[in-house]
């Protein structure tokens, strides 16, 4: 007999008592809110437990809001395929800590915690390798937080000079361009002088 979503969430606030601070079902999923402490334990017991048997671990992902004290939320994808049922772990983690490493739980989480590591900055204590996987060696800060430049700082680009790709400082010199932004149902500006030119032509034709 399968486990149903509210079933589910008995089971794992009963099982997990005081760990879950939250659980709420939405989007025909779990959600739970816990203490970044206790993920190994949780997570072990998702997929150890013999009604939920989470034996996938879908994705981890992050979440920066900048503005709160404990800035990261780090999220959990399971799946469990005999229950069909997912369920989303949210944990709260503050910039400089370290969350528990889960590597030894599920092996497939190696690359998708160096992902988040890349991507936020955010360290996984007891990570096998914890090296950046998506940007290049000796990049310069995290992509995917508030304050990063949607520029970035460096650029990369092919020098004629030295015949070979090279990596520099972003320079954002606009000393020629002229932006314009009116509605592109307008038109741009010099679009929309040469058309009056056109009518006044028009026009004084018209009156000759």
């Amino acid at each position: 007999m399968t486990t149903s979503l509210k079933d589910l969430e008995k089971i794992v606030n009963s099982g997990l008592s005081t760990a879950v601070r939250k659980s709420e079902i939405k989007f025909n999923q779990l959600f739970i809110d816990i203490k970044v402490e206790d993920l190994k334990s949780i997570i072990l017991f998702l997929k150890t437990n013999d009604k939920c048997k989470f034996k996938q671990l879908i994705d981890i992902t992050a979440v920066d809001y900048i503005d709160k004290e404990q800035r990261f939320k780090i999220v959990y994808l399971l799946l469990s395929h005999e229950n069909n049922l997912r369920i989303v772990i949210n944990a709260d983690i503050e910039e400089g800590k370290e969350a528990p490493s889960i590597t030894k739980i599920f092996t497939s989480s190696n690359w998708m915690e160096r992902e988040v590591f890349d991507m936020y900055g955010i360290s996984f204590e007891g990570h096998p390798d914890l090296r950046r996987i998506l940007t290049d060696y000796g990049f310069e800060g995290y992509p995917l937080r508030k304050d990063f430049p949607l520029s970035g700082h460096t650029e990369v680009r092919y020098s004629e000079d030295k015949k070979k790709v090279i990596s520099e400082p972003v320079k954002l010199e606009q000393d020629y361009r002229d932006f314009d932004f009116q509605s592109p149902w307008e038109g741009t500006k010099y679009i929309l002088e040469e058309s009056s030119k056109n009518k006044n032509k028009k026009n004084n034709e018209q009156k000759n």
